[in-house]
């Protein structure tokens, strides 16, 4: 699976967010944060949860949201890493 692509405004937002975080601080993540569809957060959650995310660590069951009959992810719960202090 390739990594699915931000916008530069999807991540700005997602930066700025985690900025605002301290390390080890639990926070919730969501499509409308980083003013995607779900379709997109979708695949790109689901591409954190298998290879890694940037800044932070997948905790939790992502909140799903049913869309015509499918089960997509809305919203993740992660933890920001100590080596993300580097980023922010």
């Amino acid at each position: 699976m390739a990594m699915p692509t931000l916008t530069e405004s999807q991540a700005s937002a997602l930066d700025q967010f985690l900025q605002k975080q301290k390390p080890g601080a639990q926070c919730v993540i969501s499509a409308p944060l980083l003013g995607m569809d779900l379709h997109h957060f979708d695949t790109l959650a689901k591409h954190w949860a298998e290879h890694g995310a940037p800044q932070f660590t997948l905790v939790g069951v992502p909140f799903r949201k049913v869309i015509d009959g499918e089960f997509l992810i809305q919203r993740i719960t992660v933890i920001k890493r100590a080596d993300a202090a580097a980023h922010g």
